[in-house]
């Protein structure tokens, strides 16, 4: 739903330094100038911009670090009012250093150091003073260092130490000239590792969940991973962009006596915006009897085994818009309650309670019978085609990556038994850590390694492309990648066995002509027997910030599973606007003999998918319609009112779909009529089951369900119209 965010709290009670910022600019532009005449080599780089960052404290949650390397001059870190203090950024990698850019608030350090560091631990002063009359200070300081902290010994005030931006500049490393890439490494700062013996874990996830809980555009990123064993008295709240998962190979090697918990108090029981976390891998045995997991979109809950039951909904019973079950284990009864639409794979439950519009199974031991549209359950006995998400795991004290086989005719988890598939070496993977450049990426895919994204956001300036097959692209908590300059973020060859997964792709400020592309187009090279899997692979397109691309996602590669995807036109957040965040198409589908299971695409200005490719399968679509088209005529699809949310293309002879749901929210003219949710075809070899549409409150309604099929909605009731069967 679109809503008013309220900005984090700032304090009011002294005045805030705006007036320097032009100044500033004139002057970091002569100095950049001067070292561009004066070097022998390229022109510094903004290296600090987005990347993780920590601090000694912070004054309150409206004010935390990150908002020191945002870019954005009016948002800033505070600290507590005490001495001394620190603020650290890490680049990524070891980066030569030449220049720091400070822009102190009125709170102000009056001595402070700027030091160095390649390990986080052992620091080099390059620059101090006592006597500093804050402002804006550009400092001229050199060496190598990862990581860069500005450490305050004295305020100049009686408030903390308060820096609107911090900013490092200079080499970005290039794709690393002196020699090969090396595999392995550590997993970065914003991975955090227990196991059973660790002290205060409980206020250690706590501290990361009062950081996360709100921020939905936030730039924080993190991995929650526990070691196999046993954790005893643990509730481990998740907030935005944290993932949580066990470093078993079986769920029940890492067991939880206590609680994973999603909740929405932060948005007044409404759990409708509870998007981006997941859990994995964990057996989890709740203090109630029931785990809450009341969430929205892009939150998988995979290879899960509750012992008890699980509650999709929020306490006070909300508002829920999710959601995503794989591979999992429920030993008690599920609980959906209010959530509007579930989808759920290869798993076991030991029973399931209510619907409310669209709960569709798919190889789900204890599912409920096919019984759409009273209750609007949709159950089909297997999954035609699966292979679950890539994960990380412990062999002993060595991290390695498991890839699960490909499965047929799935039922059930896939880890009852021996688990069936690859173990491949964390040497094997290059470890990469935001800063890191597109080119370095290349050359390690280049080199035959593997990429594995630790969780932050990373700047592309050129399209990172996995050319080899059998390549695993795994990232963390919510790894995000943004093209700058227009550029393609991903490409895959078309070529076989490539698993995607765990990423968040967020439309840069220039338009991209797409975010990810698998497979060359025109190409129809058979990959059945191996085929390419997209899995846990977002998209965003404005929400954090103006964002733009043509078609999100283009899948030319036959045989793609897409395996949960959630790909979404923000409608609400910054960079928001019928031609702000202006994006065509959510995905469209090129390849023969593609299969997608649990498909969310949203708020497109025209097609949310267009499938142009033979002998396609979607089991379970969710969608809402662009919420913010201003008028009829802004969708007007020749002489078709507006675009369908789901289209198959004309020339397809072989198509087929089950348990799909477009609804319509149009708060910007709430007259506009849209013919229809979804258009295909009219021919044998095209079938569709249990199709519905909603139109939310009666902000615009739909004249039917498929192409003229289908009662329209109407009025304000928000009651379904159906289709059981088409044609």
């Amino acid at each position: 739903m679109a809503v008013s965010l309220s900005p984090g709290a700032v304090r009011g009670t002294r005045p805030l330094r705006r007036t320097l910022v032009g100044v500033v600019v004139l002057a970091l532009a002569a100095t950049l100038l001067a070292f561009v005449q004066t070097a022998a080599h390229a022109a510094p780089v903004l290296l600090s911009q987005n990347k993780n960052v920590t601090s000694s404290s912070v004054e309150n949650v409206g004010t935390p670090a990150s908002n020191a390397v945002d870019g954005d001059n009016g948002t800033r870190w505070s600290s507590a009012a005490s001495d001394p203090q620190w603020i650290t950024v890490d680049l990524g990698a070891t980066r030569a250093v030449s220049q720091v850019v400070l822009r102190w608030e009125t709170a102000y350090a009056k001595a402070y150091r700027v030091e160095f560091s390649t390990d986080n631990q052992n620091w080099t002063s390059k620059y101090s003073t006592t006597t500093s009359n804050g402002g804006n200070e550009t400092l001229n300081v050199s060496g190598n260092a990862r990581y860069v902290r500005v450490y305050g010994t004295q305020r100049a005030t009686q408030w903390g130490y308060s820096l609107w931006e911090f900013q490092v500049f200079g080499e970005d490393g290039g794709s690393n000239p002196g020699g090969p890439i090396t595999g392995g490494g550590d997993l970065g700062p914003n991975v955090k590792v227990f196991d059973p013996s660790t002290p205060n874990i409980q206020g250690q996830v706590d501290s990361i969940f009062q950081q996360q809980e709100s921020a939905q555009f936030g730039n924080g990123r993190y991995q929650l991973l526990f070691k196999p064993g046993t954790y005893n008295n643990l509730n481990v709240q998740l907030g935005f962009y944290t993932s949580i998962s066990g470093l078993g190979l079986k769920p029940d090697d890492t067991n939880f006596n206590g609680d994973v918990t999603v909740d929405a108090g932060w948005f007044n029981g409404n759990a409708t915006q509870n998007f981006w976390r997941s859990a994995e891998n964990l057996a989890i045995k709740p203090v109630s009897g029931d785990d809450r997991w009341a969430v929205a979109q892009a939150a998988p809950f995979r290879r899960m085994h509750i012992k008890g039951g699980l509650n999709l909904a929020p306490a006070g019973y909300g508002w829920a818009s999710g959601g995503y079950i794989a591979d999992s284990k429920i030993d008690g009864t599920v609980g959906p309650y209010s959530q509007q639409q579930w989808y759920t794979r290869d798993s076991s439950v030991g029973g399931w309670t209510n619907a409310v519009w669209n709960m569709v199974f798919s190889g789900v031991e204890g599912a409920p019978a096919q019984s759409f549209p009273n209750p609007p359950y949709t159950t089909l006995n297997n999954t035609p085609v699966s292979r679950e998400k890539p994960f990380l795991y412990l062999d002993g004290n060595d991290y390695k990556v498991f890839v699960p086989a490909k499965r047929e005719n799935a039922r059930g988890v896939s880890w009852a038994g021996t688990p069936q598939g690859q173990s491949v070496p964390l040497n094997q993977f290059y470890v990469a850590k935001p800063g890191v450049s597109a080119d370095t990426l290349n050359q390690a895919l280049d080199q035959g390694l593997n990429l594995l994204f630790t969780p932050g956001i990373y700047h592309l300036n050129k399209t990172v492309n996995v050319n080899r097959a059998n390549a695993v692209v795994l990232g963390l908590g919510y790894a995000t990648l943004i093209p700058d300059n227009g550029v393609t973020a991903m490409k895959v060859a078309d070529v076989d066995g490539v698993k995607l997964a765990g990423l968040l792709l967020d439309a840069g400020a220039v338009n991209s002509p797409s975010l990810l592309e698998v497979g060359t187009a025109g190409s129809h090279v058979d990959h059945a027997a191996n085929p390419t899997s997209v899995q846990d692979v977002f998209a965003r397109v404005g929400g954090a910030g103006p964002g733009k691309v043509t078609t999100a996602f283009v899948v030319n590669s036959d045989d793609t599973i897409i395996d949960h995807t959630w790909i979404w036109r923000a409608d609400h957040g910054a960079g928001v606007g019928w031609e702000t965040n202006r994006a065509d198409y959510g995905l469209t589908v090129n390849g023969n003999d593609v299969l997608a299971t649990g498909l969310f695409v949203e708020h497109f200005n025209k097609y949310d998918v267009q499938w142009n490719g033979e002998r396609g399968r979607t089991i379970f679509f969710q969608n809402e319609k662009a919420y913010d088209a201003p008028n009829q005529a802004a969708i007007q699809n020749g002489s078709i009112q507006g675009y369908a949310a789901y289209k198959v293309a004309d020339s397809v002879t072989t198509h087929e779909g089950w348990g799909l749901g477009s609804y319509c929210n149009y708060t910007a003219d709430p007259g506009i009529k849209q013919d229809h949710g979804f258009q295909a075809p009219v021919k044998p070899g095209v079938k569709f089951h249990d199709l519905l549409v909603v139109s939310l409150g009666g902000m615009g309604q739909y004249n039917h369900v498929i192409n003229n099929t289908g009662g329209a909605t109407s009025g304000t009731s928000t009651v379904p119209s159906t289709v059981t069967s088409f044609p």
